[in-house]
Parts: structure tokens; C-alpha cells; sequence
């Protein structure tokens, strides 16, 4: 099986039994390992002829928890053991990568239902805001946010039973929307999770990468894959836009609630006013 193959490639593969479409993508790899290092698993899929979960499926049969640690794997293959003069290139690289993702999401922005989704959210009161793990921090943004134009935003951001309990108590108290930010990987607790929100009545908005997550309004807009850990400037952007659109939706309420947050800020000096220094 290592035959043709470049020798730390054929090291990998040595010994392993590949479905067809593994084959193709193992073969693409012995061609173009200098440029493939650089790509998606998406653009990796493309170019091999197959879908994007046989990329990953390739990646752990190979060992790997999935094709960013393989990619990762393969990179000194090619750059050498420090990488050092290609990494501004890598970095380069990555950048590249998320202004296309950004592109996409602008391209297909009409697609979304914003306007609808953001008039839905902003009338629902309380509004539960679910991101685990990786997922805090984009969750956490969007909260923020949607607190300056919301009366009532409810960030869950812990796993367990505390989440369970959190989503319990929303629908209690009269919530019919969760928003839920689901990036890779994905925690099978908050999974399961919104799948009792679903039997407890509650909707989920859900900002994410893929397309087909199970939710009553999908939002994706795809990851960057190019660095050890995954970028996410492109469902950030995403997750604005959804906050615009409820800002959007109630014009009169979004107008005093911040006039209400400048004079607080003002009164209590929470911000520097003037450079820092």
C-alpha cells in the first residue's frame, strides 16, 4: 500500500485497509502532498472526488481524532520538522481561507432568513443562548450583544445538568426560542440536550457549519481548518447579523434600551473615555 507514496505518507498508510473513496483521497495525497497540507477537508474532498465526511473517516482510520491532527501530521512531511520559513505562508494561508469562508456566507446571505428569525427571537421572552465547549466563546459574544437589545438573554454555557436545568426554567417562564451555537467539535451533552428542548416545545436557532444540523432554523457558515485549532470568523459574522436583525425587528425598544445602557455607562464610568495611555 506504501508504494508511490511519499515516505512518511506511506508510513501511515502501511498495513491499512481502505475503502475506495480512502483510496482516492490517499492518492491525491501521494500527488499533491505540498499543496494538500495548505487545504480543507472540504477542498480536500473536492479535489479527491469525495464527500467531506470521508475525509474525516480517512483521517481516524489513519489514527487521528480527525484531519486537522493529520493535516497536522503531514505538514513537517513537507515544511521540515520547524516549518520555519513557510509559517508566515501557513498563517497567510489560514487568512486566505476564512476571507472565503466570509465570502460565502455574504454570497449566500439572502438565503438566510434573518429578517424573520431575528423578529421571532426578539419577541421571545426569555431567550436561552446554549454554546459548550469550543461554542462558549462565540455564545458568549452573541449574548452580550443581544442583552444591550433584549430584556431578557440567558447564557448556558455549562454542560451537565446545570444546562438541562437552565432550558427547563426558560420554557418555564414562557421561552419558545433556544439559540444554540454548535461548532466543531460537538459535544454530544448539548446534542442531546436541545434534543429535550425539542420535546419540552422549544425551537432552536442554530449557528453552526453544517447545513444539515437538526434545527428548526439552520444558520451555517463554514470554519477555518487551516491552523492546529479551527477559526471562526465567519459564523462570528453570522451570529452579528442575527443580532442586527433583532435590533432591526424592534426599532423603538433597541433605541432606548442603548440610550439606557449610554447613560448607565456615563453615570458609573465603566468605559475610558480617550486613549487609554
Amino acid at each position: 500500500m506504501a508504494d508511490g507514496y511519499h515516505g512518511g505518507l506511506g508510513v501511515l498508510l502501511d498495513g491499512r485497509k481502505l475503502s475506495p473513496a480512502q483510496r482516492r483521497i490517499a492518492d491525491y495525497l501521494g500527488e499533491h502532498l505540498e499543496e494538500a497540507i495548505f487545504l480543507s477537508s472540504v477542498e480536500l474532498a473536492e479535489r479527491s472526488g469525495v464527500s467531506q465526511p470521508s475525509v474525516t473517516r480517512f483521517a481516524m482510520v489513519l489514527g487521528f481524532a480527525g484531519y486537522p491532527e493529520l493535516r497536522q501530521a503531514l505538514r513537517p512531511l513537507v515544511l521540515g520538522p520547524e516549518a520555519g520559513g513557510s509559517r508566515e505562508s501557513l498563517l497567510r494561508g489560514a487568512i486566505d481561507g476564512e476571507i472565503r469562508n466570509l465570502a460565502l456566507v455574504r454570497e449566500r446571505l439572502s438565503a438566510f432568513p434573518l429578517k424573520e428569525l431575528g423578529e421571532q427571537l426578539a419577541a421571545a421572552e426569555p431567550l436561552p443562548v446554549v454554546g459548550l465547549r469550543v461554542s462558549c466563546g462565540l455564545a458568549t459574544t452573541f449574548a452580550y450583544y443581544a442583552r444591550r437589545i433584549h430584556p431578557d438573554v440567558r447564557l448556558l454555557v455549562h454542560g451537565g445538568s446545570e444546562l438541562v436545568d437552565g432550558l427547563h426554567a426558560a420554557r418555564r417562564a414562557g421561552a419558545e426560542w433556544v439559540v444554540a451555537v454548535m461548532l466543531p467539535r460537538y459535544p454530544a451533552e448539548a446534542v442531546q440536550a436541545l434534543e429535550y428542548a425539542g420535546k419540552m416545545g422549544l425551537k432552536v436557532a442554530a449557528i453552526t457549519d453544517r447545513s444539515d444540523f437538526p434545527a428548526e432554523v439552520v444558520l451555517d457558515a463554514p470554519v477555518g481548518d487551516r491552523l492546529v485549532f479551527d477559526s471562526h470568523a465567519a459564523p462570528l459574522a453570522l451570529a452579528m447579523a442575527l443580532v442586527e436583525a433583532m435590533a432591526d425587528a424592534m426599532p423603538l425598544r433597541t433605541r432606548a434600551r442603548l440610550e439606557e445602557y449610554e447613560r448607565m455607562t456615563g453615570e458609573t464610568g465603566m468605559f475610558l473615555s480617550g486613549d487609554p495611555a
